[in-house]
């Protein structure tokens, strides 16, 4: 063969695998990213034994697609009438987000602590980062609604605070919600978790987002929170460590700008979701007064 052709071939090859490869990352991306590990919630009567005594209810309800979403729904001995929806964050489930119930029970208020789609026991074949997830916060709403809860709140860790964040936004369910270490623009943050370098983590993002549209129809630009937050009219309390290095605090900090009725706690020396541990006292008094100012 010509040397000449050698190297054309050479460079063909080379193109080609430079425009492969982004294509196949993007791909995989996107593959990790709808499809979670899945953590079980744990025995319902292992928690029980934990709590302070209370009427505990393994409940569930059809999604608008069909997806059969589950959820633990906790009532105090002397109940309130009042209700709180806690949602946890990527690859949870209920276990770790009813650890909150205890600061509630006590002043009178219901838990529901529900599993997101694709997570625990819920189904829902992909996670899709508040596209269906704030249809299935709604819906719970209305579910605790018909369940004679008289004022609902909503407390949201991580994706479970964006997600509740972009629901507040469909139609005003909750009195008040507190958000605590969200993300306020979904491709950004998923280009800063990738620690790569910026151009290349921006393709992989950008790719698997229109992978995602043209394979399962998951349109991830009509997701925002930030602009959620814009539209909304529930009052939202934003709470983010100083220290999270999964959820820079400018997140925080541009929600907190595009809505001012928002308020928002920035907590020295916390990391990720990690408010409670490092301020226990001030973050119960917080979420507790932000409730009952609501």
């Amino acid at each position: 063969m010509h040397l000449l052709t050698v190297r054309r071939l050479i460079v063909l090859i080379s193109l080609l695998t430079a425009a492969i490869l982004p294509v196949i990352a993007a791909a995989l991306f996107c593959a990790a990213t709808l499809h979670v590990r899945r953590l079980p919630p744990g025995s319902m009567e292992g928690y029980k034994r934990r709590f302070a005594p209370a009427d505990w209810e393994a409940v569930s309800f059809s999604a608008r697609d069909g997806a059969q979403l589950r959820a633990w729904f906790i009532r105090p001995k002397e109940y309130s009438g009042r209700c709180v929806a806690v949602l946890h964050g990527i690859s949870d489930s209920r276990s770790g987000s009813v650890g909150f119930a205890p600061m509630f029970l006590e002043r009178g208020y219901a838990v529901l602590a529900p599993d997101s789609r694709g997570h625990g026991e819920s189904g829902g074949e992909f996670v899709t980062y508040g596209l269906l997830e704030r249809y299935d916060v709604v819906d719970w709403a209305h579910w605790l609604m018909q369940s004679g809860c008289t004022a609902i709140y909503g407390l949201g860790e991580s994706l479970g605070a964006s997600v509740l964040i972009e629901a507040t936004a469909i139609e005003p369910v909750f009195e008040a919600a507190v958000a605590e270490s969200p993300y306020s623009d979904l491709a950004d943050i998923a280009e800063y978790r990738l620690t790569a370098p910026a151009f290349l983590s921006k393709a992989i993002v950008r790719g698997g987002m229109l992978y995602a549209r043209l394979s399962y129809g998951l349109d991830f630009y009509q997701t925002s929170p930030l602009r959620a937050m814009a539209q909304t009219r529930t009052p939202i309390l934003l709470i983010h460590g100083l220290k999270d290095d999964k959820t820079p605090p400018r997140h925080s900090q541009a929600l907190a700008c595009a809505n001012r009725g928002a308020e928002l706690w920035l907590v020295p020396g916390a990391g990720h979701t990690g408010a409670a541990a490092t301020a226990p006292l001030e973050f119960r008094r917080r979420v507790l007064a932000w409730f009952i100012e609501h």
